[in-house]
């Protein structure tokens, strides 16, 4: 930054030749760059881009070369003719360089360098973001890429699931700035947690399979490494303001510095979200701030602390229903039993509320013009949870005495009155909220050093602890005086009021120590690399309900699993355009939380084991200026799986069950295709089939209810089932084509097929063996957007608007089944037409 503003200075001052002028726009989608530098070569006589790419640079000579430059991207050098007046040079196209980001990602969670890293990857810009995503899910910007399949859950804010070639979430890694998310019990990843990363990401790169990672156990279906805003941002800010269906208004800032002279960077960015969602009782209020502070010590040495979080409450739908129910209602796919009213006043029964501040700070050390060092240091905090009731179940959809019809809102007036009047014998049904608070902290150190011009040596540590606290907390005694507990063996019969702990309360520790050293190898077109890894995973549990406070085994030892893993990969460029690569891994990874301690107490899992996933892939690339393509298959085993599946009972309860040893195949075909015949002109397009089975079945099965008490044990006949609520065959087309200069429409298209129920544990009997899952129909959905750009008071400028479904498509997005027909699943449909509208004034 210091080096343009003193290019610019000279600029004002310069005898003037002639003026230059052109716009620099990003080489695979064709949006514009804002804040890319153009300089002319060997002098400082420079400029940078506004908000649509464009530059204007007098220049004193009649000839010469300018180069250009955008952090994250290959500099270019082109060109120029000046004689007097204008010369426009037109559109210059940058193309992406994943290997200029080292100073914002860290090293141990690198990005994919095409034509080079051997994996199959998608990268979907800031740019894109920005347009398209609206007032969708953060994930659902990836719902046009090969192999992963995001649906909005029960509709909720931030419910979104997320599946990459057919595993959930637990078995993708998500990453930001390079720091792992998944949470370190189970695996999940709440997308709520994180509303606000939209607004300050710069990339979000998607690499299926086994991934560039270098950590120690590396992700089964894939990666999503998720890049916010850093010492690359452009000195300025922006405001945005946007509003939708069913009241979503969204306002927000953004303020970046720049690099100033002394070496210091800071971005700030906040928001605040609501409305009342598109699935009735689904009301949300949402908050997200960023902060990143980056100082470049000096050329050896650069620090970057960044802090980031989303406050938030949302209604949810946790219930699905049968079709023939959501026929019925009044309300159709809106239709939600999970929420009532008390004195009035909207209560939702199944809410979710959550903060999860995370804090990174990183150190970039150049040792030596071969050596480097990276290291982070993060710490996060979660406290929040999930509601729901305890006692007697009054909010059944078929308990018509306390709703106007079974569809109808809960009456809570009337559990107020019941409960009041049993007096001294307290409230017998209440709302609760299941806490999972937890405190983490690690750290990621990766040195690299180049053994010769074509070796490359990478070698570091990743160190995690992790604690969590589990416990019910009574929310609403519902107009009773007190709620009688017998959940805590230290106080049976506890007669415990509103803030006290129910049911159960325990704590969960989890410890991590990881090596991993990568050898990787470059020359002329051949890329290859060997990766071996190795983790100590450790458990321990502390119950306080279970066990009376003398009881030693209230406490366990740590429960330790070593794992492993091996991959290695290679890229051969045949030729300018032509390109193939090849990957295989092998590794073991410690089982969850889950797998370990049984029946939610200190039980340890005596046959806890590893799991075992061995993967494969081959790939092709096809690269011209117009025209991008990439095909590749792959096959993974995923032998000892332990997945624990939550379902739901006709009294609308939730039961779940431990499923441990299980197999599965996961093997596919993918295409990916972008087409820019003009400049003003931009085709995508996608295509992923997969056949994703389970093979095998499982026995002693125990169930448990909401509340952790064991209520049945089973058999789950579940070989050759196929894999559920993930579309194995997806499709998609899109395009976008400038109209007019400053004015942009994007039309795209989505197709699901081939997406199973998931099963019922409780109905996999012996009756049910080789009986395929109900298979949900097939659907195509439509978006459309527009972006307009213009000029206003001075300032750049943005309109920008979203439909989604623009054909307002009945479909079923997600299903639990029950004996293989429509008549008998309880199901999800997806969301109607929605749309947003916003501005955004950038300064």
């Amino acid at each position: 930054m210091y080096f343009t503003i003193v290019a610019l200075l000279f600029t004002a001052i310069a005898f003037s030749q002639g003026t230059i002028t052109g716009t620099i726009v990003d080489g695979d989608s064709g949006e514009f760059l804002p804040g890319a530098n153009v300089v002319v070569k060997g002098t400082i006589n420079g400029a940078t881009t506004d908000f649509d790419g464009k530059y204007s640079l007098n220049v004193s000579q009649s000839s010469g070369t300018l180069v250009i430059s955008y952090i994250g991207y290959k500099t270019k050098e082109i060109s120029f003719t000046a004689t007097g007046g204008k010369s426009d040079l037109g559109r210059t196209t940058l193309e992406a360089d994943a290997s200029a980001l080292d100073e914002v990602i860290v090293t141990t969670y690198s990005l994919a360098i095409d034509r080079k890293t051997p994996v199959a990857v998608s990268t979907i810009k800031a740019a894109e973001i920005q347009t398209k995503l609206g007032s969708q899910e953060f994930p659902e910007i990836l719902k046009s890429t090969p192999g992963v399949f995001v649906t909005r859950g029960g509709g909720g804010f931030g419910d979104a699931s997320l599946r990459m070639r057919g595993f959930n979430s637990e078995n993708v890694a998500v990453m930001i700035n390079g720091i792992p998310v998944n949470d370190m019990e189970n695996g999940v990843v709440y997308w709520s947690n994180w509303s606000g990363l939209s607004d300050v990401t710069s990339t979000v790169q998607v690499q299926r399979g086994l991934g560039a990672s270098k950590l120690a156990v590396p992700s089964i279906g894939g990666t999503m490494n998720i890049v916010t805003k850093s010492t690359d941002a452009v000195k300025g800010g922006n405001v945005i303001m946007t509003t939708g269906n069913n009241g979503y208004t969204k306002y927000g800032f953004t303020l970046s510095t720049g690099m100033l002279e002394n070496g210091w960077a800071t971005t700030i960015a906040a928001s605040k979200t609501s409305g009342q969602g598109f699935v009735d009782g689904t009301e949300f209020l949402g908050y997200s701030y960023f902060l990143n502070i980056a100082k470049k010590i000096n050329d050896n040495h650069s620090l970057s602390l960044t802090a980031f979080g989303a406050p938030q409450t949302h209604g949810q739908r946790q219930n699905r229903l049968l079709i023939d129910d959501f026929r019925t209602s009044e309300r159709g796919i809106k239709t939600n039993t999970d929420y009532g009213y008390k004195n009035g006043q909207f209560v939702s029964i199944e809410d979710n509320f959550y903060h999860k501040p995370k804090m990174i700070l990183n150190h970039f050390w150049t040792i030596s013009d071969k050596s480097n060092l990276t290291t982070s240091v993060y710490a996060s905090f979660g406290t929040g949870g999930g509601g729901g009731f305890s006692g007697v179940n009054k909010f059944g959809k078929y308990n018509l005495n306390y709703r106007d019809d079974e569809f109808a809102p809960v009456n809570l007036d009337i559990i107020v009155d019941e409960n009041k009047a049993l007096g001294l014998a307290g409230s017998e049904t209440i709302l609760r909220a299941s806490r999972n608070n937890h405190r983490w902290f690690g750290a990621i150190s990766t040195y690299s050093t180049a053994l010769t011009d074509n070796i490359e040596l990478i070698g570091g540590v990743d160190i995690r602890s992790y604690k969590g606290e589990h416990f019910t907390e009574l929310t609403d005694l519902l107009g009773g005086e007190f709620f009688i507990d017998n959940g805590d063996q230290n106080n049976p019969g506890n007669i415990a009021r509103v803030g006290d702990k129910i049911s159960y309360y325990d704590e969960g520790f989890t410890s991590w120590l990881g090596a991993f050293a990568q050898v990787e190898y470059s020359k002329d077109n051949l890329s290859a690399f060997v990766s071996l890894a190795a983790s100590n995973t450790g458990y321990k549990r502390l119950d306080y309900f279970s066990y009376v406070n003398t009881d030693p085994e209230r406490e366990t030892d740590w429960i330790n699993f070593f794992g492993y893993s091996g991959k290695g990969g290679a890229n051969y460029n045949l030729d300018e355009k032509n390109n193939v690569f090849a990957n295989i891994g092998y590794f073991e990874r410690a089982p969850f939380n889950n797998a370990v301690f049984l029946n939610f107490r200190n039980d340890i899992n005596a046959g806890a084991e590893n799991q075992k996933i061995f993967s494969a892939e081959l790939g092709y690339g096809f690269r011209t200026s117009e025209l991008k393509l990439d095909l590749n298959v792959y096959r993974t085993q995923w032998n000892d799986r332990t997945e624990t599946v939550s379902f739901q009972n006709q009294d609308g309860t939730f039961n779940s069950a431990n499923v441990l040893g299980v197999n599965a195949l996961h093997q596919g075909v993918e295409l990916e295709a972008q087409y820019r015949p003009t400049d003003k002109l931009r085709l995508t397009g996608m295509i992923s089939i997969g056949d994703w089975t389970w093979q095998n079945d499982v026995t002693g099965v125990k169930i448990f209810d909401d509340q952790q008490v064991e209520v049945d044990e089973v058999d789950i006949y579940i070989a050759g089932l196929k894999v559920g609520n993930s579309a194995q065959t997806t499709f998609a087309l899109g395009g976008s084509y400038e109209v007019l200069e400053s004015t942009t429409l994007r039309l795209d298209y989505n197709y699901a097929g081939n997406n199973y129920a998931d099963y019922d544990p409780s109905a996999r009997g012996l009756s049910a063996a080789g009986v395929q899952a109900w298979e949900m129909p097939a659907y195509g959905l439509f978006d459309v957007g527009l972006t307009h750009r213009f000029d206003f008071g001075g300032f750049k400028a943005s309109l920008n608007a979203n439909v989604y479904n623009l054909f307002n498509s009945e479909y079923i997005t997600d299903a639990r089944d029950s004996n293989g027909t429509a008549s008998t699943a309880l199901v999800y449909f997806g969301a109607g037409t929605t749309y947003t509208v916003g501005a955004k004034l950038n300064f």
